[in-house]
């Protein structure tokens, strides 16, 4: 009778493992690999947390949300593309370039959403930004390059020379600087380029322009969005503007820029991703998706230390 029990009781129990990992598997995963943390970046991801959250799709409840930060680590990007491939993830999440570029270089079947990619066209991540035709969509962080130099000529308007910061191994940063440089051009100003290919040089680059520039403009690039507080240091006491891609960089010292928010690109995104999970949807098919509106915003504490009065229509 005893025997009888016990084996009745390992049944039950093999079968209570069985049915916690049918519910496991159950649940939709959702790899998330973000390049680098920095206030635009964090605010995408919460976005799209928040997004799906709104749509039904709860971390821990009906999904489950693998988020993995890269530290800025191109090898890292990998080992994580890596693990979510391995892992069979239902939907993976790439914020900033790097990032999305690791991933789509592994998988050509799991449905891939980026953000925080500027041109996900140049990255060669889609056939085109109309229609993808690839597992890869998403939504960019293009922001108004020429809006924000000609906000540079009205904050700054004695400024002739522009020193424009970028980080030479991103294709994002480089397809914004050669958005601002026909800006500059446009707009009379002349310009001098300030590239750096690792996150050490930035106190280095930003300090050999000062004297040879009257302003900076840094676009939203991941190296120097992470690294901004040194340009910040290194410029304000230069007083020397800097106007820049989106607002976290303003928040870390720089003055001005009229850019998109980032929450809500990632909430965007997140549309997209409830279209995928619940609808069937095809990325090949979805087009990248942008944001229209812009904002002002600017760091008050930087524009009194460099003692700017901003014309009257900002």
């Amino acid at each position: 009778m005893k025997k009888i029990l016990f084996g009745a009781a390992a049944l039950l129990a093999s079968a209570c493992i069985l049915m916690g990992c049918n519910e496991k598997d159950s649940k939709i995963r959702i790899g998330v690999i973000q390049l680098v943390e920095h206030p635009a970046l964090d605010k995408s991801y919460q976005g799209f947390v928040d997004g799906l959250a709104e749509a039904g799709y709860k971390d821990g409840e009906n999904i489950i949300i693998d988020y993995q930060n890269a530290q800025n680590e191109q090898a890292n990007c990998v080992t994580i593309a890596n693990k979510f491939v391995n892992d069979k993830d239902n939907l993976i999440f790439a914020i900033a370039t790097p990032a999305a570029q690791a991933v789509a270089n592994l998988t050509k079947t799991i449905p891939i959403l980026v953000s925080a990619v500027t041109d996900p066209e140049s990255a060669s991540l889609v056939k085109s930004n109309e229609k993808p035709e690839t597992n890869v969509s998403g939504t960019s962080d293009l922001t108004p390059v020429a809006a924000q130099i000609e906000l540079l000529t009205k904050i700054v308007p004695e400024a002739k020379t522009v020193g424009l910061l970028y980080c030479s191994s991103e294709a994002n940063s480089i397809f914004q600087i050669n958005i601002a440089k026909a800006a500059c051009e446009a707009n009379g100003l002349s310009y001098i380029e300030g590239s750096v290919s690792n996150s050490n040089e930035i106190q280095q680059v930003t300090q050999s322009l000062v004297g040879k520039v009257d302003a900076f403009y840094v676009p939203t690039d991941n190296m120097l969005a992470a690294g901004m507080a040194n340009v910040a240091m290194v410029a304000n006491e230069a007083k020397l503007p800097i106007i820049c891609g989106e607002e976290g960089m303003v928040v870390s010292g720089g003055l001005a820029t009229y850019g998109i928010n980032y929450y809500e690109l990632g909430k965007l995104t997140a549309t997209q991703a409830v279209k995928i999970l619940k609808d069937g949807a095809n990325p090949a098919e979805m087009p990248i998706e942008y944001l229209t509106k812009f904002d002002f915003s600017y760091n008050q504490e930087t524009k009194d230390a460099l003692g700017i009065e901003f014309p009257a229509d900002l």
